[in-house]
């Protein structure tokens, strides 16, 4: 069972990996929490061990190193873990988290793989810990509005939606490149054309279509490039999607029976922009990291359900999977 150190917020999170996402956004937004506090870290870098902990006054006794991780079942400061890491990682650390007692929020895509979910949702199940994945669109105002329109309608129906997200990654040595450790667009950068086509339309897909390009082999060798896919649902709409490794993208249009709307960006960290038939949309443009991590905490501490459950990232890996098998096909349509 999970051993919580306290019974109300602010509660203790650790950030497991402490790469751009972790140093850059997760770590600063923590220092505007109100439900959640940044009380430990996991890194194989003694280097950034000792960096963090004099920036952040992190005690020794609540960093640890990818070999000692088990220990923080002990450690009562620790509530969460956060789960940072290369996404064939994701699946190891959540399960030895939540068997150490501890809530977890993973990062995007939860997984490699759906079956590798299904056992991370398992494992947290049985230990009674929460599981949350890093989907920080969710909690933004616009697209909360967005997520609004497919569920009310107040336009009607959705008839039409595309999607593209994307930006050129050259670093031929990056984990995202490489197959093997998880990489691949489709597995960054298209998760949240997927998202934003599955939460726009307000439904879930019945089938795929894909199809993958490659501009640079020299780079992408056995990863996917520029993937495109099309997504059938059951009202009868179609949602074409794109991602990208090869340029830069970002934007969400969806046509509705009485109007329309378009966003770009519609997933970047700040500024969000959104525009409708009726207008501009006029939401508060917030930290995402830090409301993502206080609403987790938030349902932690009240023992309601967290806005993105692990199902939620097992759903997108059903498709990405069936994504990929299209592509190996062909581009024939998969049933999912």
């Amino acid at each position: 069972m999970a051993r919580l150190g306290r019974t109300r917020a602010p509660l203790g999170v650790a950030l497991v990996g402490l790469g751009y996402y972790s140093t850059d956004l997760l770590a600063p937004a923590l220092q505007e929490t109100q439900n959640v506090r940044l009380a430990g870290i996991v890194t194989g870098t003694p280097a950034k061990a000792d960096a963090w902990s004099a920036k952040y006054d992190i005690p020794r006794r609540n960093i640890y190193s990818y070999d000692t991780f088990d220990a923080i079942a002990d450690n009562p400061d620790i509530d969460i873990v956060y789960v940072v890491l290369p996404n064939v990682m994701h699946a190891e650390y959540t399960i030895r988290a939540a068997r150490a007692g501890k809530h977890v929020i993973c990062e995007k895509p939860m997984a490699i793989t759906e079956a590798e979910c299904a056992t991370m949702i398992e494992a947290c199940d049985k230990a009674g810990v929460t599981l949350s994945i890093g989907y920080r669109m969710q909690h933004e105002p616009t697209t909360q509005e967005v997520m609004r329109f497919a569920r009310e309608k107040p336009f009607g129906g959705v008839q039409f939606v595309t999607a593209g997200s994307g930006y050129r990654e050259g670093r031929a040595d990056n984990w995202k490149v490489k197959k093997a450790m998880g990489g691949g667009v489709m597995m960054d950068m298209g998760v949240y054309s997927l998202q934003a086509c599955r939460y726009a339309a307000g439904e879930e897909p019945v089938s795929v279509s894909a199809q993958t390009f490659v501009t640079r082999p020299e780079i992408f060798k056995d990863a996917d490039e520029i993937t495109s896919f099309q997504l059938q649902f059951p009202s009868g709409f179609v949602a074409n999607a794109h991602t990208s490794f090869a340029g830069n993208m970002n934007h969400l249009e969806v046509r509705y029976e009485r109007g329309w709307l378009k966003m770009d960006p519609f997933q970047a960290y700040r500024n969000i922009r959104a525009v409708s038939h009726e207008g501009p949309l006029s939401m508060p443009d917030i930290n995402q990291q830090a409301r993502q991590m206080d609403d987790t905490a938030d349902a932690i501490v009240n023992k309601t359900p967290v806005r993105v459950p692990g199902e939620e990232g097992m759903r997108d890996m059903r498709i990405v999977e069936a994504i990929y098998r299209s592509i190996a096909a062909g581009g024939a349509t998969m049933p999912l």
